[in-house]
């Protein structure tokens, strides 16, 4: 646990020492609540844009409006990946798949619930969490739409791409968290009511 703990800290001490990243203008477009509803459209038509607590017309601590759609956004962008995630990994324990030494911790709740989860993974667990929240962020100040976690190092060939390409993809990320999102929430609900084995192939 200490040799993880001090990992942590060295891995994001390291970034200090990165070069700057210069000559790379932030190009970050800001959403208006207008933007919102014509996007609510394409994600999903049925629906359509839905804002029962009015948030796409809030102006969060001091900032403008369109600053605080950027601050929704981000947030609704990381929460779907981490739901992608922990579908991913609901979906694997259930499937029986486990790491050596964690034959006899159970799945879904039960795992946090029954006292068989090792002390050592709850920590892994939270090292991660941590290590997650340091570097999925903007610390370079060069990300060009909130969620962009490129940092000026990961390109993965996405400046090649055309707009349309990229606005395509950014699209199809919403929906999948979004969809994440439900999936794990129904998920833990079946789990606990005791039948998502039921649900499950």
């Amino acid at each position: 646990m200490m040799k993880l703990a001090v990992l942590a800290a060295l891995a994001g001490s390291a970034a200090a020492f990165a070069p700057a990243q210069t000559g790379r203008v932030s190009t970050a477009v800001s959403e208006t609540k207008a933007d919102l509803e014509v996007l609510a459209k394409k994600l999903n038509p049925v629906v359509g844009f839905y804002d029962p607590l009015n948030l796409a017309e809030a102006e969060f601590w001091g900032t403008s409006n369109e600053a605080t759609i950027g601050f929704l956004r981000h947030s609704e962008i990381k929460h779907g990946r981490i739901a992608m995630l922990g579908v991913v990994g609901y979906l694997t324990t259930y499937a029986g798949v486990r790491l050596p030494g964690l034959e006899d911790v159970p799945c879904g709740w039960a795992a946090v619930t029954s006292g068989d989860l090792p002390f050592e993974v709850a920590g892994q667990f939270f090292a991660t969490t941590i290590m997650m929240e340091m570097f999925n962020r903007d610390n370079a100040g060069t990300g060009q739409f909130p969620g962009d976690y490129r940092n000026g190092y990961i390109d993965f060939g996405w400046d090649k791409q055309s707009d349309a390409w990229k606005k395509n993809k950014r699209t199809i990320e919403l929906n999948q968290g979004r969809a994440a999102q439900m999936g794990l929430l129904g998920l833990m609900f079946h789990d606990a009511l005791g039948n998502v084995a039921d649900i499950l192939p």
